[in-house]
């Protein structure tokens, strides 16, 4: 069984990452591995990236060895939806205290293992490794197998303590555990030429229940859908799948490629919001299942279901252009949605006015390049005040974001809606599609905004605070404008690395001094990037727009 170390080295030089097949021969063989710094899990740790990946399988006991504070942050934090059994939202935690710290917290989570097996029967359990038990060397690996030999069920171990790295690595530990333990263990009762996974859909809001009436119509079978929704029993036998879908590149590229690697199932990168996005997945899937030896009038069944579904939703849509007419967008939110959703959006004739790909890859950006054009606004970061800012000067008439922006659009007065994780709207599909244009024309058009633009009664005649903030912001903007040394070290103090405090022009002055090419060169300088790893899309545009450095050579 590998190490935690080895596996994380594995994930690091994913060779389907877009990042890493960017690279050249000698650096690849370097690989992406570095020594972990303190800030490495600013943002949400590996522990609580896995547990999001995976908590949607809803008949898993999921058990969290570690103080009761891990599980209570992770819980339900996701909005996911199941048809079935309602396990996955119970909360199991061993609670570790001071004694299991000295003495160890083996046996507390062989005995918790137990007492769940005895009370609820799963078909499996997830356990998940956190920071404290991982730290005092409890081998999470060996209880599993041993309970799971003495008990006859499945014990999964999910090693990713948070200390390890961000989210996104959990996300892709957690792929690691699936592949390791859970992928390949039993076989289905049949197979069909129709059947396909779906990799990286988690079920927000019962959203993928839009789509699935059209591939059950198809007679395509979801074999597994990992994790929405999904069961043990149908994970386990995913590898018999003729065909993946992969929505979340970001999170689960490694459980894709291996599939594809070790069982030749061939995957594409496609997405359900939008109404051209759902016809061009539905018409991959039939082609590719058609290859795989589906029937040819697979797809012939395809287009006409596309063109039946495409024609209620534009009819559906046709109402709200006119409404939607000059209308203007900010998008903050980020991965497949910062280019999914801007198409959605374009087709009912709103404006994206900016979207932000801080969670984006490589390729998520260039989508949205072909979608908004080469001089698209994507926004690496944005803090408060600049939002604020951009919606008080009507660039923007709505912001469409998660839940940690929506006060600084209720604070500018201006309609918000949710379209991240904590949503309650189902979004996805020729459905989703009309659902979302209804609820953006709701926010939009809500009575509630004209009253709360109006200044309160204690503030008539007079400034009110809203004002106030807008004449400082504007009177601040002018000063820097009209002093060209201001407006120099304005630019030259902005934050590009929060978690190590490291300013643009600390960037920019050791490129020019030291000839800097690559983040890892810039981190070693200037620590930039050396935390949670958020910046190094700022750094690399950084680096892109400077000139190559020349080196001189001495004479000899």
């Amino acid at each position: 069984m590998s190490s935690l170390s080895a596996t994380i080295q594995d994930v690091f030089n994913e060779p389907g990452c877009g990042k890493n097949a960017n690279k050249s021969e000698a650096e690849r063989k370097k690989g992406c591995t570095k020594q972990l710094q303190p800030g490495g899990a600013a943002g949400g740790c590996a522990f609580d990236g896995a547990k999001i990946a995976l908590q949607p399988f809803t008949d898993v006991a999921h058990l969290v060895h570690g103080p009761i504070a891990c599980e209570g942050n992770s819980w339900d934090n996701r909005g996911a939806a199941s048809s079935g059994s309602d396990l996955w939202r119970r909360s199991f935690t061993t609670d570790i205290n001071e004694t299991d710290i000295v003495f160890g917290g083996e046996k507390r989570l062989y005995k918790a293992i137990r007492e769940i097996i005895e009370k609820y029967d799963p078909p499996a359990i997830f356990v998940y490794q956190t920071c404290v038990p991982a730290m005092i060397g409890d081998d999470i690996n060996a209880v599993c197998k041993a309970a799971a030999t003495k008990f006859g069920k499945p014990v999964i171990p999910v090693n990713s303590p948070g200390f390890v790295g961000p989210k996104n690595l959990g996300n892709k530990l957690a792929g690691e555990a699936l592949l390791e333990h859970v992928i390949g263990t039993e076989e289905p009762d049949y197979t069909t030429p129709y059947d396909i996974n779906i990799i990286g859909e988690y079920n927000l809001s019962g959203e993928f229940w839009q789509v699935k009436p059209l591939l059950d119509e198809l007679g395509i079978r979801i074999l597994s859908c990992i994790s929405g929704d999904g069961k043990y029993r149908e994970l386990a036998y995913s590898h018999r799948a003729k065909a993946a879908m992969m929505v979340c590149s970001k999170a689960m590229i490694n459980v894709a490629r291996k599939m594809e690697e070790r069982y030749g199932i061939p995957f594409f990168e496609g997405s359900f919001y939008g109404i051209q996005d759902s016809s061009d997945s539905l018409r991959e899937i039939a082609r590719m299942l058609i290859e795989r030896g589906a029937p040819a009038e697979l797809m012939d069944r395809t287009e006409a279901v596309i063109a039946r579904e495409e024609a209620k939703a534009w009819a559906a849509i046709e109402r709200f252009k006119p409404r939607f007419k000059d209308k203007k967008v900010l998008l903050i939110t980020g991965g497949v949605k910062s280019w999914s959703v801007v198409a959605a959006l374009q087709e009912a004739g709103l404006e994206i006015v900016g979207t932000s790909v801080k969670k984006s890859t490589k390729e998520d950006k260039e989508r949205i390049k072909e979608l908004m054009g080469q001089d698209a606004h994507m926004i690496e970061d944005m803090t408060p005040r600049e939002m604020y800012k951009m919606l008080k000067d009507a660039k923007a008439d709505i912001m469409l974001s998660g839940g940690k922006s929506q006060f600084v659009a209720l604070k500018a007065a201006m309609p918000w809606l949710d379209i991240n994780q904590e949503r309650s709207h189902a979004y996805m599909g020729y459905i989703g599609m009309v659902e979302l244009m209804e609820e953006i024309d709701k926010a939009l058009y809500n009575p509630m905004w004209e009253q709360l633009r109006k200044p309160a009664p204690w503030d008539a005649g007079s400034v009110n605070w809203q004002a106030k903030a807008m004449a400082q912001m504007d009177a601040q903007a002018a000063e820097i404008a009209a002093d060209p040394a201001l407006a120099e070290a304005t630019r030259r103090a902005k934050k590009i690395c929060f978690c190590k405090t490291v300013d643009l022009g600390t960037i920019e002055d050791a490129i020019a001094a030291h000839g800097l090419t690559t983040v890892d060169g810039v981190k070693e300088r200037t620590s930039a990037s050396g935390g949670c790893g958020a910046c190094k899309g700022r750094v690399e545009d950084i680096l892109a727009a400077r000139p190559v450095p020349v080196v001189l050579q001495a004479a000899e």
